[in-house]
């Protein structure tokens, strides 16, 4: 029997993904490896839906930055040394787009207000409660130099359709008293918003499912084969193999997108860019007290953090080019733990949770959005450091395509 729609991953952009498609009358079958959605990249990011983190990373600065600091194992964008011909052949073309960083800039910020619109609409509609936090962002410096670069993002963004406030170090403690250290300035973002993305996707999955969406978890896909009618899918299911034919398959398998595409003659350039996250648990009044409420970027540290729900801060940064390394590292962990305890030294940091997650990011920092090369095949990866920010809006962009191409096919 020919399905008709099946989407790869069970992560936040493949899960919203599923979602769209249902709205429009599609019949669709999730796949995901893991028991259970959202449980690598979009389990404990930062929790940012932050527009005003739209800036792609293409700039000489970012080079140099990284090249600096590759023999620094606490650097906040740490390039490892070994070569590999993907790990180069990104940076080449993430050279190559720095070109291009104003166009892609603004581009992303427009996306990330389209996205910010659905993602809110399907959870009041679902009623999916993910600590939901509309305090806005606080974007902190405290050097002159990186103040007047923000100055500078600022206009791009406000191209795009964000607008950020510039803010003194007297306003930014009027907005988050418990913020501390020397300020230059900053850049406030009332409209942005913060909340936990593995709530919310898992949420959205249990939604799907009861309004017909098929959740094959713990169901790896082996294959992808095109057929005739359709695209095959092969999937492994506690060592058994599972064969079932569709008439189209949406690629969002995260850094997996890359091996699926070549096996069907696409190029994704997707790199596994890691990032780490600590959760810390607030287990007295004194650390509920003393942590920040509004969500903050620390330029210098590079550096995010978000409050979720009373009793949870979560902390989130660097960015290390390893290939598919999944450890933990305590060098990584450390700054992040530290930066806590410098700014706000009276939360208890003893039960600071560690995680690691690592990015599906393309070379120009644009998620590949659209069809492939064969009848059949779309993607929706790529989202790098905005998966949480831009999902809803991709999401609804593949699922246009899926049914302009496949317009009788719904139901």
């Amino acid at each position: 029997m020919v399905q008709t729609i099946a989407v790869i991953g069970g992560g936040i952009t493949g899960v919203t993904t599923a979602y769209a498609l249902m709205l429009r009358g599609f019949t669709v079958t999730l796949f995901e490896r893991h028991r259970y959605a959202a449980m690598e990249t979009s389990f404990a990011n930062a929790g940012q839906i932050s527009a005003c983190n739209s800036e792609v990373w293409n700039r000489t600065a970012t080079v140099i930055s990284g090249l600096k600091w590759m023999l620094r194992k606490d650097a906040p964008l740490l390039i490892h040394p070994q070569p590999t011909w993907h790990k180069l052949s990104w940076l080449a073309e993430f050279v190559a787009s720095i070109a291009h960083y104003e166009t892609n800039t603004i581009a992303t910020a427009r996306l990330a207000l389209k996205a910010r619109e659905h993602l809110f609409a399907w959870a009041q509609a679902e009623g999916i409660d993910f600590d939901l936090r509309t305090r806005g962002i606080l974007h902190v410096y405290r050097d002159a130099a990186g103040f007047a670069h923000g100055q500078n993002v600022s206009k791009l963004l406000l191209r795009g359709g964000v607008v950020r406030h510039t803010v003194g170090p007297e306003e930014m403690r009027a907005i988050e008293p418990a913020i501390s250290g020397e300020l230059v300035g900053g850049f406030y973002t009332p409209d942005d918003s913060t909340g936990d993305i593995h709530q919310y996707t898992v949420g959205l999955a249990a939604a799907a499912q009861r309004k017909g969406v098929n959740l094959h978890f713990d169901h790896a896909v082996q294959a992808l084969t095109p057929t005739n009618t359709g695209i095959r899918v092969r999937s492994l299911c506690e060592g058994a193999a599972h064969d079932a034919e569709f008439k189209a398959v949406v690629i969002c398998a995260g850094v997996a997108s890359r091996a699926l595409a070549a096996s069907l003659g696409d190029r994704v350039n997707v790199y596994p860019v890691k990032g780490y996250s600590i959760t810390v648990d607030l287990p007295d009044e004194a650390s509920r007290a003393a942590a920040p409420v509004v969500s903050l970027l620390d330029d210098r540290a590079r550096v995010a953090c978000s409050r979720l729900g009373e009793g949870r801060l979560r902390v989130a940064g660097t960015a290390e080019f390893n290939g598919e390394d999944r450890d933990i590292r305590a060098s990584r962990i450390q700054p992040l733990v530290g930066w806590v305890r410098q700014n706000f030294p009276t939360v208890n940091t003893r039960h600071a949770i560690p995680w690691a997650g690592l990015r599906p990011m393309m070379p120009n920092l644009m998620p590949r959005v659209g069809p492939g090369q064969r009848p059949g095949v779309f993607y929706n990866t790529g989202h790098g450091h905005l998966g949480w920010t831009l999902a809803a809006a991709t999401a609804e962009l593949v699922a246009d395509a899926v049914q302009a191409a496949h317009p009788h096919t719904q139901g």
